[in-house]
């Protein structure tokens, strides 16, 4: 995507940054002090990515007062999930693997084939993982920009003892106060980053010279256009018959299971680059690369009611 930059409007003004930056800070000091057993969910992932360093501010010097956690469905990218290691080994903090591969094998998890989305799966090895630690608290990188579903969620998200989320039963939040009070056997998810936008995201990961996994910048890929989506081509998004293979300059705006995640067109190496193409695009971060968006029956709202995150 080629960028008249003199048409896009002044993307490097900082000021609002510092009131997001100071509102997440809040939050999730808020969450160190009222939850018991709180975690903090990291797949390696660019918003993750911006959480972490927004821990570091909250609480560094000292060790983080949570675990870090990873869902991993198994049908991640192999730059991810390197990025994801390194990051935690540099920040010598714990993190948590629970894998919905093993809630396969206990038959928790019923999967048609091994090539099948495991992005709804997730679910339930989450809810296992609440169940395994008490987790009272899960701190995710949710933004309400990402998808309608996401805008009716609360920054401090309750969900009762079977992990499901009912958006006609969320506490008012009134300022800066939040009722985090839960019974045994229910949660909350916490979202810091809700009033952040993808292009604050970008701007951020400027201002601080974060690194984020490589598939975020333009590469060359072998894609398959489907649905009016490109579809990479993987061992567990094989070419059906009569599409055709191209090699194309794409970059993942966010990433996830492999088999719903998909690229844009794209010939930003760099985050300013990236700030330009996204400042312009009419289309949602998720609308734009998610393939189980597009279907009712994978809406993100309905897997948020049983328990996604």
């Amino acid at each position: 995507m080629q960028v008249n930059s003199e048409k896009v409007p002044d993307l490097f003004n900082k000021n609002h940054l510092d009131y997001l930056e100071n509102e997440s800070i809040y939050i999730l000091r808020e969450v160190a002090a009222t939850a018991n057993i709180p975690v903090l969910l990291f797949s390696g992932g660019k918003d993750s990515v911006v959480l972490l360093k927004l821990a570091e501010k909250a609480f560094r010097p000292m060790k983080f007062p949570f675990p870090l956690l990873h869902i991993d469905t198994g049908h991640n990218f192999d730059e991810v999930i390197s990025f994801r290691d390194k990051k935690v080994v540099a920040l010598n903090e714990k993190l948590i693997v629970r894998k919905v591969e093993d809630s396969i094998k206990k038959g928790s998890v019923v999967i048609k084939t091994q090539e099948d989305s495991r992005n709804s799966a997730q679910s339930i090895t989450l809810m296992e993982s609440i169940e395994e630690f008490k987790f009272d608290a899960l701190i995710g990188g949710a933004r309400r920009d990402e998808e309608k579903a996401r805008a009716k969620e609360r920054i401090f998200s309750f969900r009762d003892d079977f992990g499901q989320w009912n958006p006609k039963a969320q506490r008012p939040e009134l300022w800066d106060l939040y009722n985090t009070h839960v019974f045994k056997g229910e949660h909350m998810r916490v979202f810091p980053i809700s009033n952040w936008t993808e292009l604050d995201i970008w701007q951020y990961i400027s201002n601080e010279n974060l690194e984020l996994p490589c598939i975020y910048f333009a590469h060359k890929r072998k894609i398959m256009e489907r649905n009016g989506l490109l579809v990479p081509l993987t061992k567990y998004t094989p070419a059906r018959k009569n599409e055709k293979i191209k090699e194309k300059s794409v970059r993942f705006r966010t990433v996830g299971d492999i088999t719903c995640t998909c690229p844009v067109s794209s010939t930003a190496t760099n985050p300013e680059q990236i700030l330009l193409e996204t400042a312009i695009t009419q289309i949602s971060e998720r609308g734009a690369t998610r393939l189980d968006d597009q279907t009712n029956e994978a809406s993100m709202e309905r897997r948020k009611k049983e328990g996604y995150f």
